[in-house]
Parts: structure tokens; C-alpha cells; sequence
């Protein structure tokens, strides 16, 4: 698995023609410790390399394998690194194998008897391990984000690394998850431990935890061995896309190196263990996305080089692409997550800007305007270097149906405007004061790109993540003379009365206090009995002004009832 090897190393120093090195990596390459090495790769998915071998297409002449020593009847397990080796120990004209009293004896496909070995070396070592990776607050970020996309009873894949290693710390508050996946990890572990992993309700294979290789410390191998809950497999199984959609709720999450507007994923092996955490990366995203209830998630820190440079960019050009656009689905920043599955290249490019860093919006904006991406009446305003108030966010249960509250983005333009065209008139007439039969796209932008503090907008969504419908809006703009923000709601004519707009009115004006505004004003006609009610729902003083056909009401956060 290492795609650094001794061998690679060697023949890249000799100039005979002794060694022909092949390394199976479907990343970039960008790494400096792959780049020199640029040609020994050979990009497949991992679910393929089996067939390579056994159909002789690639002949091997010698397999070098590790095992464990053999048990009463002669059998042996490959231990951690099953993935490819298992075919080509079946498919090698010699195998070698050394013998390693500290290979754990893991359950599964793993086991290869002696008769089928044709040399020995008993040699002990300590196996090769990686420790935790060290800590990372946008990785700490990405990992609580995608938590709140994982529902109970998932089946998970995650890609080694610092960012997937915080991911499944965000988890332990989840039940009955279970795991098949490339690698298992200390995290995993970790997991079993607290009984989030139970592996239950996977649907398939289910009361075992299956992968095709391991990667971590000394006791994640000690964990492994003879551990009946354990299925280790070839990666012909594992990484089939067809038996990865067979799992329920099965979600796949793997780290990114860079995005483009459009999409496209580059990925690489993590640099400091160097390990195909990507080659069995698009097989999980297309399976995946092809589970029932599935998903498939790609997560990345926004910046790199010590944030000098944005890992989102306008195309990626110089690069090869891992994830092609159209597999691409959920995408997760520190800055916010979004779904780009059946988006056009507007809207994609829109919500690739919303999760990327602040200091690099403005020229991702511009350059997607100039590619093409986004349309020329689009302006950049102030509300593009907003930071998304992931605090706002909650879920609550209506008559039985989840409903998310949240903060607006710029990707809900066009949901928020159908939400305004499904309003009835009166209710069209108590937002906007006067009769409205279009609203164009200029003025549900106003609602839409906000800038948290002097703007907010929240909404209330029923539906999948990234479809869901607003069944409410909630807004309020700034009076900067007064120091007071005017209010204004829409609320679905079926979502009235179940208290949504109560309870969206009380998160706008604790919003509001905590950005440091004084008060909250609202205006509306003197027969919205509605409105009335729900701004006098609020625990503080309100004061009611009556001005031609006109009522203002209005409170202040320093007078409490």
C-alpha cells in the first residue's frame, strides 16, 4: 500500500533496466515524495487490480507477502493488508512469504495455507504503524458538519487522515452504526468501544465490520486479532461499487485535495503516511450514492500552504481529477456544506464560493464570471464575505416531520423564490403590503446573500439536504440610525399555527441581541392579527404605534417583561 517504497526509491536510482515497478494509485501525484516517481503509476480503481492478476494481463513472477504463522492446520492470515495481496499470492508463479509472530490473525478471506507458499522466512519485526495524526480546527469543524449528515444506523467508509480521524470523534453521539470500508482505523476502534459501531443494521453482512486492510497503532492490531466482529476481504468485494450500494444508509466520506467550481475532485495519498486512502476512493462515491438512503461525501480544509492558498479553485487544470463532477455530491468545508447532485454550473460554482475561505471568494467569484460559470448581471456584494452562523442551525419536530431552521445561503435563490410564489395571496399581501405576482431574482437576492450580522435570513426546510422546501422565511435588515433591525416573515399557509413562526421569532431576536443590536421593528396592517401575535410572543416589552393604515411594533432587547 505504501506508494513509497524501497523498491520505487531503488529503481529510480539505478539506471539498468533491472526493475519494473508498477504502483496502483488513482490520486494526483502531487505529493513531493510521489512526484518523482510519476511513472511507475498505474491509475485503477482498486476493485479492478484482482482481475489484472488473475486474468494474467499482468503476470506476476513473484509475490512477496507477510503472515502470520500458521495455525494447527497450516493456515495463515495475511493480516492487515488483504486488499490486493490475497490475489497475488493465488496468482504468482512464486510466493514468498514471511512469517511475523506479530502479524495478527484477523477473520475473513484472509487465510492462505502453506502448501500454496513456496518460500519462508521467519522473521519477527514490528509492524508498520501510524499514530494519530496531530489535531486541526478546521478538521474539527468538517467532522461536527458532517456528523449532523450521518442518521443513525448509517454504514460508513472513511478515507484515513487528520480530518476523517476528527470526523469519528463528531460520531460518538450516533447509534448503531457499521463500517465497511478500505481501511480501519484507530477511530474506528475507538467507536466499538463506546458501542457507536455495532454493525446491526447494515443490511448486509451485518454483526461484522468489514474491510480489506488496516492502518494504525499497535493496539488497533492487537484489537483486530482473532476478533470474531472482524471481516477482512479482497478489495475485489470490498471496493465492488454493486456490493458497497447493497449496504443501507450507506455513506462514504473521503478527503479531497482541491475542488473546482464545477466540482471536479483532485485527491492524494495523505503526506505523512503515504497510504491509497484514494484508490479505492471512487468506487465508495459511486456505491454509495447508489445505496439506499446513501451518501457520499467529500470533505476538505478550505485553504492550504498555512492558508496562503485556497484549496478550491476555478478549474482544475493542472491536475488529474480523482472524482469526476458528475459523482460528486455532498462537499464539506469549515465554512459549511453543500449538495452540488443535479446542480448546474451556476449553482455549483455559487455554492463552491459559499463553503470556501472569505479571503478568496472575491477572486473565485470573479474568475467564475469571466469562465463563464456565473452569469454577468450577478454583482459581488458585502454578504460574500459572510462567515455562515453554523450556531442557528436546529431541528425540530412538527406533527411528526423534521424541520431544519437554519441560516440562509447563497444556494437557496431559487427555493426561497418558489417559496414566495406558493404563498397565498393574503399571505403575499402580508409580507409585501401590496398585491405581488413575480418576484424576480434581483429582489429574493437581497433575502438569499445576507451577511449574518447586519442581514440575517433564516429558513425553515422540510426535505432532503440540499432540496429541501422553505416553508417559512424569516428575515431581518439593520437601521443603522437607530441601532434597531426591522423584521419581516413568510410562513406557508399549511405550517401556520404549529408554532414555527414563534419559535423562528425567537431565534431572529436572540440573533439579533447577539450581534449586538438594540431592539427589533416590525410593520405590518392593522388586520394581520398573526403577526401581531407572533412579535407579542416575544419576552420583551413591545410597543405598538398605529400610523395612517399602518401598525408598528416594536421592542427593545434592555426591557424584559
Amino acid at each position: 500500500a505504501l506508494e513509497s517504497t524501497p523498491l520505487t526509491r531503488l529503481a529510480g536510482e539505478v539506471k539498468t533496466q533491472s526493475f519494473n515497478i508498477r504502483n496502483f494509485y488513482l490520486g494526483s501525484a502531487k505529493p513531493r515524495r510521489l512526484a518523482p516517481n510519476l511513472r511507475f503509476i498505474t491509475p485503477m480503481n482498486l476493485s479492478a487490480i484482482p482481475l489484472l492478476f488473475k486474468s494474467r494481463r499482468l503476470p506476476l513472477h513473484a509475490a512477496l507477502i507477510q503472515v502470520s504463522p500458521p495455525d494447527d492446520f497450516g493456515w495463515m492470515s495475511l493480516g492487515v493488508s488483504v486488499d490486493i495481496t490475497l490475489a497475488a499470492a493465488q496468482t504468482a508463479d512464486l510466493v514468498i512469504a514471511q512469517v511475523n509472530p506479530r502479524m495478527p490473525r484477523i477473520l475473513g478471506r484472509t487465510f492462505i495455507h502453506v502448501n500454496d507458499v513456496d518460500r519462508f522466512v521467519e522473521y519477527e519485526e514490528p509492524l508498520l504503524t501510524v499514530e494519530d495524526p496531530p489535531e486541526m480546527e478546521s478538521a474539527n469543524i468538517i467532522g461536527r458538519l458532517i456528523a449532523r449528515l450521518i442518521d443513525d444506523g448509517s454504514t460508513i467508509q472513511v478515507s484515513p487522515g487528520a480530518t476523517t480521524q476528527a470526523l469519528l470523534l463528531a460520531l460518538e453521539n450516533k447509534n448503531d452504526l457499521g463500517v465497511h470500508s478500505e481501511y480501519i482505523t484507530n477511530g474506528m476502534m475507538h467507536l466499538v468501544s463506546k458501542g457507536v459501531i455495532t454493525n446491526r443494521r447494515k443490511g448486509h453482512k451485518e454483526g461484522r465490520l468489514v474491510a480489506t486492510a488496516a492502518i494504525g497503532t499497535a493496539d488497533l492490531y492487537e484489537f483486530l486479532d482473532d476478533n470474531p466482529s472482524i471481516d477482512f476481504q479482497p478489495s475485489d468485494y470490498v471496493c465492488d461499487s454493486a456490493v458497497i450500494a447493497s449496504h443501507f444508509r450507506m455513506v462514504s466520506m473521503n478527503v479531497a485535495m482541491a475542488m473546482d467550481l464545477t466540482g471536479q475532485a483532485a485527491a492524494d495519498a495523505q503526506h505523512n503516511n503515504m497510504f491509497t486512502g484514494v484508490t479505492g476512493m471512487l468506487d465508495f462515491v459511486r456505491g454509495a450514492a447508489r445505496a439506499e438512503g446513501g451518501k457520499s461525501i467529500l470533505m476538505l480544509p478550505s485553504t492550504a500552504a498555512g492558508g496562503q492558498r485556497s484549496r478550491i479553485v476555478p478549474l482544475l487544470d493542472d491536475t488529474a481529477v480523482v472524482v469526476p463532477r458528475g459523482d460528486v455530491h455532498y462537499v464539506v468545508t469549515e465554512y459549511g456544506a453543500v449538495n452540488l447532485f443535479g446542480k448546474n454550473l451556476q449553482e455549483r460554482a455559487m455554492a463552491m464560493i459559499s463553503i470556501a475561505h472569505p479571503d478568496f471568494r472575491s477572486e473565485l467569484f470573479h474568475r467564475a464570471q469571466k469562465m463563464g460559470l456565473l452569469g454577468p448581471e450577478r454583482t459581488l456584494s458585502e454578504s460574500f464575505q459572510g462567515v455562515y452562523p453554523f450556531r442557528l442551525e436546529e431541528q425540530i419536530d412538527i406533527g411528526g416531520q423534521r424541520v431544519t431552521i437554519r441560516p440562509a445561503k447563497p444556494v437557496d435563490e431559487r427555493r426561497i423564490q418558489e417559496h414566495f410564489y406558493n404563498l397565498k395571496k393574503e399571505d403575499v399581501v402580508a409580507r409585501f403590503f401590496h398585491e405581488k405576482t413575480t418576484f424576480v431574482r434581483d429582489e429574493v437576492e437581497e433575502v438569499s446573500q445576507i451577511d449574518y450580522i447586519k442581514d440575517l435570513t433564516l429558513l425553515a426546510l422540510v426535505g432532503e439536504f440540499g432540496f429541501g422546501r422553505v416553508i417559512a422565511v424569516a428575515e431581518y435588515l439593520l437601521l443603522p440610525a437607530k441601532n434597531i433591525a426591522e423584521v419581516a416573515f413568510s410562513v406557508d399557509r399549511e405550517w401556520q399555527g404549529k408554532g414555527l413562526g414563534k419559535r423562528m421569532m425567537r431565534r431572529l431576536a436572540d440573533a439579533a441581541r447577539e450581534n449586538g443590536i438594540a431592539g427589533l421593528v416590525a410593520y405590518t396592517n392593522p388586520q394581520n392579527q398573526g403577526m401581531i401575535r407572533l412579535f407579542g410572543s416575544l419576552p420583551y416589552k413591545v410597543r405598538t404605534t398605529f400610523e395612517t393604515d399602518m401598525v408598528q411594533l416594536s421592542c427593545r432587547f434592555d426591557e424584559p417583561l
